[in-house]
C-alpha cells in the first residue's frame, strides 16, 4: 500500500515546483486522510491556489502524471476566492476532513455556524432520499445503493455534530456512540464495504435509508404543510 506521508511530500514539492508561491494550501481528505485506507484507496488531495484558469488545470494535469500512482490521484482544486465564496454547508465536511499539508483553511473560509450544519444534514437526506428512490424505481443497481450508504457516512457525521458539537472522523469510533437508526445505516454501510450482503437484501435495505433519511428531513425541516 502507498506510504501516504512519503507521496504528500514528493507531490507538495511536485506542485509547488510548478506553482510556487501561488499555492494557498495543500491538503489530504479521504481514507487516507482518515488513516482507513486500503491497497483500493483514491488518494483525495486538496490543491487551493491563488487562482484557477483552464491553463493551471493542464499545468497541473502535466505536472502529476510523472508521480507514483497516478490512476488514483483525485480530489479538489479550486482557487482561494472560490473556496472562500462556498456554501458554507458544503464546507463542513471539507474543513472537517481535511488535513493540512501547507497552509490554513482556517484563513480562507468563512465561519461555519450551527444553521450551516443543519443545513449540510438536510441537504445530504435530501439528496440521499432522492436518488434512493430513483435507483429503485429506474435502475435497481445493489452497488448504486451501496454507494448512496457510503455517502450517508458523511451525513451521519454532520448530524451527530449538529446534535453534540463532537466531530467523529473514524468509522470505528461512530460506532461506539451512534444508536438506533443512525448505527444500523452505518452497520450496512459497513456490510457493503466488507462485501458480506447478498442481492436479496435489495429492498431490505432500500426501505431502511428511505425510513431513516425520511426522518431527517421531517425533523429538520421547519416547513409542516397544512392538512
Amino acid at each position: 500500500m502507498i506510504h501516504i506521508e512519503n507521496w504528500m511530500e514528493l507531490y507538495s514539492n511536485t506542485v509547488r515546483r510548478v506553482f510556487r508561491d501561488r499555492v494557498i494550501f495543500i491538503g489530504l481528505q479521504g481514507s487516507y486522510g482518515r488513516g482507513e485506507a486500503n491497497e483500493n484507496s483514491d488518494i483525495d488531495v486538496v490543491l487551493i491556489l491563488d487562482r484557477v484558469k483552464l491553463e493551471d488545470l493542464k499545468q497541473y494535469n502535466s505536472a502529476i502524471q510523472s508521480l507514483s500512482n497516478r490512476e488514483k490521484i483525485c480530489g479538489f482544486v479550486s482557487g482561494v476566492n472560490e473556496i472562500a465564496g462556498w456554501a458554507k454547508y458544503d464546507l463542513f465536511q471539507f474543513y472537517h476532513d481535511t488535513i493540512s499539508y501547507h497552509g490554513n483553511l482556517n484563513k480562507m473560509i468563512p465561519p461555519i455556524e450551527h444553521t450551516d450544519i443543519r443545513h449540510a444534514v438536510l441537504n445530504g437526506a435530501c439528496n440521499l432520499y432522492h436518488m434512493c428512490s430513483h435507483n429503485y424505481l429506474h435502475s435497481a443497481d445493489m452497488q448504486a445503493l451501496a454507494g448512496l450508504y457510503k455517502a450517508a457516512v458523511f451525513t451521519l457525521q454532520a448530524k451527530h455534530y449538529y446534535e453534540t458539537g463532537s466531530y467523529i472522523k473514524q468509522r470505528t469510533e461512530m460506532y461506539d456512540v451512534l444508536v438506533d437508526q443512525d448505527r444500523r445505516i452505518l452497520q450496512i454501510s459497513e456490510q457493503f464495504k466488507s462485501g458480506s450482503f447478498s442481492e436479496d437484501q435489495f429492498e431490505q435495505f432500500t426501505d431502511e435509508m428511505l425510513n431513516w433519511t425520511s426522518g431527517l428531513i421531517t425533523t429538520l425541516s421547519k416547513y409542516v404543510p397544512a392538512n
